[in-house]
């Protein structure tokens, strides 16, 4: 029996006689949902608008998604970020850190909020994000509330070095909580 194919490589075929995929279970917008969801909320669209964004975003086949159906999501994103953010680091090695606050007004507030963004690199070159937190600004004393938080949940071993731009808030903190790391800017 021949094998289905599911994606058509065939050269020289054009692309509107190749034959496509399409699943019979899983309409084409529940794929995306899951990545897309995140992106009206963090945008500040309110929990009875949704249906309406994801009509103009998917198409009138978009999913009914109720305001709970809403809260209820939002409330699992929560819990798995929680989880993220206390989860064991003593496992890790890290041989650098790279840092940096970015500035978002998701929410339309009338202030910008700072996020501060720690990734590490292992031995083996793979980057991971560490943490991050969410401040007005990037003062010396909220990188010193990421950077032992980082260190409470196991970062055991300094990185030998720390990468970031010219926030000199960053450089005090490091100082004070892994004064063996040496220092680059980017």
């Amino acid at each position: 029996m021949p094998r289905q194919k599911v994606r058509d490589r065939a050269k020289g075929v054009p692309d509107e006689k190749k034959i496509r995929f399409t699943s019979s279970i899983l309409p084409r917008w529940a794929r995306i949902l899951d990545a897309l969801l995140p992106v009206p909320y963090l945008r500040g669209v309110s929990t009875g608008d949704f249906q309406e964004a994801l009509c103009a975003l998917l198409g009138a086949d978009a999913p009914n998604l109720s305001p709970s159906a809403i809260t209820r999501l939002t409330a699992g994103w929560q819990a798995e970020y929680d989880r993220w953010q206390r989860r064991d680091l003593s496992a890790r090695r890290y041989v650098y850190i790279c840092a940096d606050g970015v500035y978002l007004q998701a929410r339309m507030e009338p202030v910008a909020e700072c996020m501060l963004v720690v990734r590490g690199a292992t031995p083996e070159g793979k980057k991971e994000p560490l943490g991050f937190q969410v401040r007005v600004r990037e003062s010396a004393q909220s990188w010193r509330e990421l950077l032992v938080d980082l260190k409470a949940r196991g970062l055991a071993v300094e990185p030998e070095l720390a990468v970031g731009d010219g926030a000199l808030g960053f450089w005090k903190a490091m100082d004070e909580v892994l004064p063996g790391t040496r220092h680059q800017r980017c």
